[in-house]
């Protein structure tokens, strides 16, 4: 799969349009059943509190896969990704209220590489707080 943006039309430096996911807990009880992953550090306040968090906090996976939204929405197909990861620095702390909390994401491009594809590093925050590192993707282009 191929982006629908022209390699040649493509700077180093160039800013993906940011974007904001907000997640509630009602969002995590929906994760839980897509994914399979029922751990109580999702879901219940208590146990997670017991065992040294401040809340319940969002899955790994679901910050990662809301972050990669950026670049896949900027490239126009999701299949043009061809390498995605990230260290996971902080987690996404989600209160049990109505407005939970917003994980908030900014990308650029960082380097041209072979073959039309380039290197985008992405930021994602929450509260404030960086909650993925090292988060790159290679997105092949047109």
């Amino acid at each position: 799969m191929t982006a629908k943006i022209a390699f040649d039309e493509v700077e180093v430096g160039t800013e993906l349009p940011a974007q904001s996911f907000p997640v509630t807990r009602a969002t995590l009880v929906q994760y839980a059943g897509a994914s399979g992953d029922f751990n109580p550090i999702h879901w219940n306040e208590k146990f997670a509190k017991d065992v040294g968090l401040p809340d319940v906090i969002a899955h790994g996976m679901f910050t990662m896969a809301e972050a990669i939204r950026v670049v896949t929405d900027w490239a126009g197909d999701p299949g043009a990704v061809v390498e995605y990861g990230v260290r996971f620095t902080k987690p996404v702390v989600v209160p049990n209220d109505e407005t939970g909390a917003l994980i908030e994401v900014s990308g650029k491009v960082a380097a041209k590489l072979d073959d039309n594809r380039v290197r985008v590093d992405l930021t994602a925050m929450s509260a404030g707080q960086k909650v993925l590192g090292m988060s790159r993707a290679v997105v092949q282009l047109a």
